[in-house]
């Protein structure tokens, strides 16, 4: 087999993005800026985003036989992890919260909503965009929603930052609950392609 190791495939993140619209709205081409109905959530931590792939399985035993005569995978959930640093952005706070942003706007520079006794089903898509150069990494998720906060902690030396795990769920249609597209920005992979 041929050497195939290239270093313009490593991928060092140099930017990381995060965006929200309504569940279930449709993924924009591409790499393309997401636009209207997508909202930027601002300032991610350095250490971007965090996707969790966690994965459960069944093994199914049967007289006559040491090991498992078959595997059953149960479960594939999927989360992403974020560091926002932006803790009066209002999409920030309304995922944080878990109210509608509409609480959020303002009247006369102040907005006061109650934060919910039980917990609200609200439901987002989301984009993960990574960018190294020229070379992208997307994530997009039609249905997810925050199901981890980290602590709130206001302090005098550093920003105020909210992190929050979303999880995703199948989308309209039982669409993926992730897809990913990769941009190679140039980079030849055609030797892991070879013509049959």
């Amino acid at each position: 087999m041929a050497d195939t190791r290239n270093a313009d495939l490593t991928f060092g993140a140099t930017d990381y993005l995060v965006y929200v619209a309504p569940a279930n709205t449709v993924a924009p081409t591409a790499f393309a800026d997401p636009g209207t109905g997508w909202v930027n959530l601002g300032w991610i931590a350095t250490d971007g985003g965090t996707l969790k792939v966690d994965e459960e399985s069944k093994d199914i035993e049967a007289a006559g036989s040491l090991e498992p005569i078959r595997t059953l995978m149960t479960k594939s959930t999927k989360t992403v992890q974020a560091t926002f640093l932006e803790g009066l952005n209002p999409y920030v706070r309304a995922l944080y919260d878990n109210v509608s942003v509409d609480a959020l706007e303002p009247t006369t520079d102040v907005a006061t909503y109650a934060l919910p006794d039980k917990p609200a089903d609200l439901r987002y898509a989301f984009i993960f965009d990574t960018i190294d150069g020229s070379k992208r990494i997307r994530l997009y998720a039609p249905n997810g929603k925050i199901t981890d906060r980290g602590d709130e902690k206001p302090q005098t030396d550093d920003v105020m930052s909210v992190d929050m795990t979303m999880k995703f769920f199948k989308g309209a249609g039982n669409s993926a609950a992730v897809t990913r597209t990769l941009k190679y920005g140039g980079v030849d992979v055609s030797d892991f392609f070879p013509a049959p």
